[in-house]
């Protein structure tokens, strides 16, 4: 039995004669939480879109839950979650409206949407909110609502693309707590960040230079294979061109 979720190989995409992602190869095994990181154009949000299904590649394959990107990105839709880096709700409609149509579109029936839904208000402490537009709810708040939408339908695989933007170290850390557990529900999460410290919370991590995979391994590896006591240090290293 085949346990890697994410299989790319020799991956590329161009926009013209740019490479946005040149040649990339890693595995991503299932239950495993996955970092992506990288600076500012390195390439990890463009990649992040083709593992979606939401941009062809040039070349190169890649599977995601045993679907091709190429030719089968609506099965590959349908057993994800995702969350962006904006949240992806409907600021204005209601929390049990956005429950509602993100549950509908990822075809939950009637009975499933009901019983899902009044289990997420119970966890996040919703309830008397249920009826309140999502606009007036606090940043926090929003931030852990939408990645409880995003693995509403127990998907094989979520994508979280620097999900806790903007909010502060308190709520950063109660955010990773429903990471871990979503994990430890078998939910494979492939997330990208740019805080440094939240790669140590990472199983493995992939650091993104210019369209490359410059360094992949556990954090603790990294920081051995560089000689360096951080993740920025090794991104540092990265950044400076330093071979290994």
């Amino acid at each position: 039995m085949n346990d890697k979720i994410v299989e790319v190989n020799e991956l590329t995409r161009n926009f013209g004669e740019f490479a946005a992602v040149d040649n990339i190869t890693f595995e991503v095994t299932k239950g495993e939480i996955f970092g992506f990181l990288g600076a500012n154009g390195a390439g990890k949000t463009t990649a992040m879109r083709i593992l979606c299904g939401l941009l062809a590649p040039s070349s190169g394959t890649a599977t995601v839950c045993g679907y091709d990107v190429a030719s089968q990105s609506e099965q590959i839709k349908l057993n994800i979650g995702y969350m962006s880096q904006k949240f992806s709700l409907f600021n204005d409609l209601s929390v049990w409206d956005n429950i509602s149509f993100y549950a509908g579109i990822y075809r939950m029936s009637t009975a499933q949407i009901k019983q899902a839904g009044h289990q997420i208000l119970q966890e996040l402490e919703l309830g008397k909110y249920k009826h309140r537009l999502v606009s007036s709810l606090p940043l926090g708040w929003k931030q852990k609502l939408a990645f409880a939408i995003a693995i509403i339908h127990k998907p094989q695989l979520v994508f979280l693309d620097e999900p806790t933007g903007g909010v502060d170290p308190i709520t950063r850390r109660a955010f990773w707590d429903m990471i871990y557990r979503a994990a430890a529900e078998n939910i494979t999460v492939f997330v990208t960040t740019h805080y440094l410290d939240e790669a140590e919370y990472c199983d493995r991590i992939s650091i993104m230079v210019k369209g490359k995979i410059g360094a992949i391994g556990t954090p603790q590896e990294l920081k051995e294979q560089f000689r360096v006591q951080s993740i920025y240090d090794v991104i540092l290293a990265l950044a400076r061109g330093e071979e290994q």
